[in-house]
């Protein structure tokens, strides 16, 4: 998989918030696999004793780093939440959240549009967390995002994947961009029909931080993204209204 200029083997991304301690968090990193871990700003508080302890945890772990601008509600805020995340991990990648409304946390899609624009043109590679909508999807990329994020469900709702028809329209209409599945996700088979339907990765973090095993489902997760890939590239069977036998006629005892 092949994220703007760098290139990853596992197509799991997991977050690290909400995690019942920093030593759970990084088993559940090492258990997924996952070469590709989102943080939060909020989280490293630059300067702070926490701060510095978490973001030595983060470089211990040995992945990437993909900093987001969660809970911001306007342009202005991601757009100087991205440039302080720049600055401090020392990275051109910004998880880009614009949240426009605080029950569903869906994304402004207005701002959105803009703070992309405006941080792409500042060099950042953007990762633009967004809903399944066809109209959005080609202005964030006219505007320069490579790679886009639509949800499954709400953040945190564990509800799978509410829109299957809108996710196989994007998947359809863009087969060439990136595509993460990214929020509400609950289950490793929601995470496996979202690769069947041919995405690229899925980026989790509440399924697993709230397991009571977080690295046990981490692994599952795991699994379950990479079974549904092998899946999509096997070009599974289509479905079909009636039964057809799978034994052959030919060579059927006949009685008398």
């Amino acid at each position: 998989m092949r994220l703007y200029d760098k290139d990853f083997t596992s197509r799991l991304l997991l977050g690290t918030a909400r995690y019942p301690s920093p030593a759970i968090l990084a088993k559940a990193v090492k258990g997924s696999g996952a070469e590709i871990i989102t943080v939060s700003l909020r989280r490293e508080q630059a300067g702070l004793r926490s701060g510095q302890e978490f973001f030595a945890l983060l470089q211990s772990l040995a992945v990437t780093l993909l900093p987001n601008t969660a809970d911001c509600h306007s342009v202005k805020e991601a757009v100087t939440t991205a440039h302080m995340a720049r600055e401090l991990f020392q990275t051109k990648w910004i998880k880009l959240e614009v949240i426009g409304n605080v029950e569903t946390l869906q994304p402004d899609i207005f701002g959105l549009v803009e703070a992309a624009r405006i941080l792409c043109a500042d060099g950042f590679e953007v990762f633009p967390y967004m809903t399944e909508d066809l109209v959005l999807a080609d202005k964030l990329l006219n505007v320069g995002c490579k790679v886009l994020m639509p949800w499954g469900a709400p953040i945190g709702s564990g509800r799978g994947l509410n829109n299957l028809y809108g996710l196989r329209a994007l998947r359809a209409w863009f087969p060439d961009v990136p595509l993460i599945v990214d929020a509400g996700l609950g289950l490793p088979s929601q995470a496996a029909a979202a690769m069947e339907l041919g995405y690229d990765a899925c980026l989790l973090n509440t399924a697993v931080a709230k397991a009571g095993d977080p690295a046990k489902m981490a692994a599952g997760f795991a699994r379950a993204i990479e079974a549904g890939r092998m899946a999509h590239e096997a070009q599974p069977m289509e479905p079909r209204d009636f039964a057809e036998p799978s034994t052959p006629q030919a060579g059927k005892a006949k009685l008398a």
